[in-house]
Parts: structure tokens; sequence; C-alpha cells
């Protein structure tokens, strides 16, 4: 595990490494749960509304997922950043340079996975997946504003 603060500021939307951080991680189911543990305590200690704070940790841990259950990467990148208004930037890269997109699907009632991307979308102000200038795969980035 390796805490970044500079891949680059400037993808999260910030220009003060003090309102961005970037996690590496290895691409193992495990990291979800330290990517979760680590963007929630960097939101308390930037003391960030709870319904803010909860709805980012859900948000990132479905992109670790996505990143590490859906691509071919050994890493990903995953970052948090403050931007105007007390909102929030989140991002994970992945290493997947095969140009496959990302998994769609319409999950059935009983379906026990799939809806990741369709939480992203309800719950996010905006996202969306570009190609990743860090790692040359994907990024799939979510804003969030606290709706207080």
């Amino acid at each position: 595990m390796s805490p970044h603060t500079t891949p680059s500021l400037r993808l999260l939307g910030s220009t003060n490494p003090d309102t961005a951080h970037w996690l590496e991680l290895p691409a193992h189911r495990a990291s979800v749960k330290i990517a979760r543990n680590t963007l929630g305590e960097r939101l308390t200690a930037w003391r960030l509304p709870c319904e803010l704070r909860d709805d980012a940790v859900l948000l990132l841990s479905e992109l670790t997922t996505n990143a590490v259950l859906h691509t071919v990467s050994t890493r990903i990148l995953c970052g948090v950043g403050l931007i105007a208004e007390g909102g929030l930037r989140l991002e994970v890269h992945d290493q997947d340079r095969t140009g496959r997109l990302l998994p769609r699907c319409d999950p059935g009632p009983d379906d026990e996975n799939g809806r990741g991307l369709l939480l992203v979308q309800h719950m996010a102000d905006t996202w969306g997946v570009d190609r990743s200038t860090l790692t040359g795969g994907h990024a799939v980035w979510a804003t969030l504003t606290d709706g207080a």
C-alpha cells in the first residue's frame, strides 16, 4: 500500500496537496476494503458531513471493485480531491490497456451483482470514464456535492 498526494492533483480538481489524496493498491479484492477505510479516514480528517462521506466511500468502493474484478490490472490508483463548494471528486485508475469498455449490464431482481455503475450513476452528480494519463488504462471518476 502506498499513499500518494501528487500523481496528478489536476486530475482531482485540486492544486493543493492538502485537499487531494492518492492511494496505490494491488488489484486484489482485499484492496477494496483498504481503499474504503483509507478514504473514510481522509474524509473524516477533512471534516466532511457524514452523508457526503458515506456516499463517497460507497462510490469509491464500487469503482474500486469494478477495477479489481473487470480489468486485467495488477495495480490500481484511487484518488479523492476536494473541489469547489464542499464537493468531492473520486477517481479510480486501472492498467487495462486492452481497449475493452467497462461492462454494462441490466441485472435482474435476483442477481447478486451488476449494480455498481447503476449506483454510481444514481448517486453521483456527474461521472464518466476517460483514458488515464497516469496508467494508460481507464480512469473512472465521479463527483459528489453536499446536498445540505
